[in-house]
């Protein structure tokens, strides 16, 4: 039995709960029978103590911790739904009356899902949004199909000129001092790719193979390495060989080697569909993006901490199944670019606050038009995830439990609401015309996000912050890493057949 007393601030809701004195009579014989094996009492044995000696010998009070732990949880799921409550946090709970024989009387004091008010959803006004495919697009694709393909040849004759790649030993001093991550041997550098810090692979060109001089440079100041920011440093460098890219020919045998097509003009249509495929899967995004924005950009709420708290403690262990694919922990990454878990946090608090606004806003509208998913709908997505995850539809089905299934429809519900958005958005004639080549980074990503807890931060839609770093991946760290100071990187040698160019695209 429960009851409202108050509402403080901060969406802090604190009522009393009242446990029959039968129910907690039960958790006392339960707390009894746990903890009677580890009571030793003079003259019985181990755990044989009579439970009245016990409690007179310690207290009545000895065995109500566990009691409490034992009643309170299905006590307390009783207690928010007869009040309809939502919490978004641990309860704190203050015993105000207890005793063997007696109802257990608590005060609890709760953080729930804030109230507020729900603005005009339909018509929202947007400026349209247009991704378009351009020849330049086409043509920069390709560019990068030759680069692949490109052939290394061997240079014994002249000195290194801009676009080689240069084979180099090198290694770093500041004040006569070799640093750490200073060092390299038979590295290979595309002179021009600004891979090294500026004014370094300058003063590469010119130099013949055998020859040994200094490079002179100063690291910048925003340099992520504390130690080495706007220092000057000599590099000791020996030019090892030289090499450079002999590009095949753009032609129809260029397609038939690279792909399943006959002619380049071919290549380039299926190369232009597919770009026109990604560019309005990328519009459809930031239209959905953007009227989500709209609506969290024009809706107060005051949203406890303890929820914005969840959604960046999410987002980090997020990050963590990310960086564990490539072998690292996120803690490693953030160290690596010059920060750590407390200010990551700090930098992701306007957003995850921006996130949970947008959760909030979602499900006043599932509930508000309420949406139903049948099951029949539920199937249709588990098709689509199967084929995405490459799994069967039924091996996926049957390994999706009742809990996940219902998560699954509160996930498409939400996707309703943001299509019905979009739906009835009113989008104005776009300013400028984007390309698929240079698409905008959008503020708010609209995803799904897996529910672990019951808690209202593991509610589906969720936002990208552009803040956050977008390449995290292993071969982006080492990238970084040859920025820093040069490390060993590969060079394709050999020009890709037509299996393995279709080998290279499956697996893109």
């Amino acid at each position: 039995m429960s009851s409202v007393l108050d509402k403080r601030e901060k969406n802090t809701v604190e009522f009393t709960m009242t446990v029959s004195a039968a129910a907690f009579g039960e958790a006392l014989d339960k707390s009894f029978k746990k903890n009677i094996k580890n009571i030793t009492l003079p003259g019985f044995r181990k755990g044989k103590a009579p439970r009245k000696l016990i409690e007179k010998t310690y207290g009545e009070a000895v065995f109500y911790d566990d009691a409490i732990d034992f009643v309170f949880p299905a006590e307390y799921e009783a207690a928010i739904k007869e009040l309809e409550l939502s919490p978004v946090d641990v309860p704190k709970l203050d015993v105000k009356e207890i005793g063997s024989g007696k109802d257990l009387v608590m005060a609890i004091s709760v953080t729930v899902k804030p109230e507020f008010e729900l603005g005009e959803y339909k018509g929202i006004k947007v400026d349209e949004i247009v991704h378009t495919v351009e020849d330049a697009d086409v043509d920069r694709e390709i560019a990068q199909m030759q680069e692949r393909n490109a052939r290394l040849v061997t240079i014994e004759d002249r000195a290194v000129k801009e676009g080689d790649i240069a084979n180099i030993n090198f290694e770093g001093f500041v004040d006569d001092v070799a640093f750490p991550g200073g060092k390299g041997d038979n590295y290979d550098l595309t002179i021009g790719s600004g891979q090294f810090i500026p004014g370094f692979e300058e003063q590469i060109v010119g130099k013949a193979i055998g020859e040994e001089f200094d490079v002179n440079v100063t690291f910048p100041e925003e340099y992520h390495a504390e130690d080495l920011k706007g220092k000057q440093a000599v590099f000791k460098v020996k030019v090892n060989g030289i090499q450079y890219k002999e590009m095949p020919a753009l032609d129809d045998e260029f397609a038939k080697d690279v792909s399943e097509f006959d002619t380049l003009d071919a290549l380039k249509a299926d190369i232009r569909a597919k770009l026109e495929e990604q560019a309005a899967k990328t519009t459809q995004q930031e239209k959905e993006n953007a009227v989500v924005d709209k609506m969290v950009d024009s809706t107060e709420i005051d949203v406890p901490d303890c929820m914005i708290d969840t959604r960046i403690e999410n987002i980090i262990r997020e990050n963590n199944m990310r960086m564990a694919q490539q072998g690292l922990s996120f803690e490693q990454y953030l160290s690596y670019m010059g920060s750590n878990l407390e200010q990551f946090k700090v930098m992701m608090r306007p957003n995850a606050e921006k996130q949970v606004k947008a959760n909030l806003i979602l499900e006043a509208i599932v509930k508000k038009e309420a949406f139903e998913i049948t099951d029949e709908m539920l199937d249709e997505k588990l098709k689509e995830m199967a084929e995405m995850y490459h799994m069967e539809a039924d091996k996926l089905k049957a390994n999706i439990g009742e809990n996940e299934a219902e998560n699954l429809k509160e996930d498409m519900k939400m996707e309703k609401a943001v299509a019905l958005l979009v739906e009835n958005a009113k989008w104005s004639k776009p300013r400028a015309t984007k390309t698929a080549a240079k698409t905008a980074e959008t503020k708010t990503e609209v995803k799904k996000e897996t529910k672990t807890t019951k808690s209202a931060a593991s509610k589906s839609t969720t936002t990208k912050s552009s803040t956050t770093k977008k390449t995290t991946t292993k071969a982006a760290a080492e990238k970084e890493t040859t920025k820093k100071a040069p490390a060993k990187t590969t060079t394709k040698k050999t020009t890709t057949t037509k299996k393995a160019e279709k080998k290279e695209k499956a697996e893109e």
